[in-house]
């Protein structure tokens, strides 16, 4: 199984596995593209790996990246068979858009923890020290669910941040709290746990406000129809939930 960045140039019913019972080894065959928010990437390539030893010859291909982003090169025509989305609104964007093949289905949701680096040598100890010019700190562009979350965090505990650095994807940010480029910044808790032992994670009062819902979907020009719908009832199963759960994921 390959996890590619695919150029951008390319860009709620039950179905049998959704419902906890595997469907039958070898019935899909071919590839299957998924386009998946950059938060889901280690759950999603662990799935990966499980579906594709259920289905002999099948290779699922990943474009991780900002849900946004995804959802526009999808509008562009890019080659994908299934949508999965930090946010209700990119999902949206494509359904409306005639993109969606089924109606999405909400499969887990998420929320925003601070995120410093080991040991927190700057001190932080909440939202309040994202506005102090000393803290270094990085931001998901607020156009991606990460950074539209973290805005209705600072707007309700009354804090202007005062960013050095905005990314285009949630993972791009924990990229700069582990290497030791920034002092603070917001990330979703499965993040941080992706991260332990080189990220410590703070939770804060307001991270209710940053709660994500996280939608999936076939798409309607998938390639690979058979093969789509299977891999979204695989992410709904029982063994989806379960890897979920253990990233820190919550149940819809």
């Amino acid at each position: 199984m390959r996890a590619l960045v695919l150029a951008a140039v390319l860009a709620a019913g039950c179905g049998t596995a959704a419902c906890g019972t595997a469907e039958p080894a070898g019935a899909v065959t071919g590839r299957v593209t998924v386009f998946a928010a950059a938060s889901l990437t280690e759950t999603f390539t662990r799935l990966g790996e499980d579906f594709e030893a259920a289905h002999p010859g099948v290779e699922v291909v990943f474009n991780f990246g900002g849900s946004s982003g995804l959802a526009r090169q999808i509008g562009e025509g890019a080659p994908a068979d299934v949508f999965a989305s930090a946010a209700p609104a990119d999902m949206a964007r494509v359904a409306d858009a005639g993109g969606t093949a089924d109606a999405a289905a909400v499969f887990a949701r998420n929320r925003l923890e601070i995120a410093v680096p080991a040991g927190n040598p700057a001190g932080v100890a909440g939202l309040a020290d994202f506005a102090d010019a000393d803290v270094k700190v990085a931001l998901c562009a607020e156009q991606v669910p990460c950074g539209a979350a973290a805005k209705r965090a600072f707007e309700a505990a009354g804090v202007t941040p005062r960013p050095d650095t905005l990314e285009q994807d949630v993972k791009a940010v924990l990229t700069k709290v582990r290497l030791g480029e920034v002092d603070a910044a917001l990330v979703y808790r499965t993040d941080v746990r992706s991260a332990a032992g080189e990220v410590e994670g703070i939770a804060f009062p307001e991270a209710d406000r940053t709660v994500n819902d996280y939608p999936i979907a076939p798409l309607a020009k998938a390639r690979n129809a058979a093969g789509a719908r299977a891999f979204v009832d695989h992410v709904r199963s029982d063994r989806g939930r379960a890897v979920l759960a253990e990233a820190g994921f919550e149940s819809p």
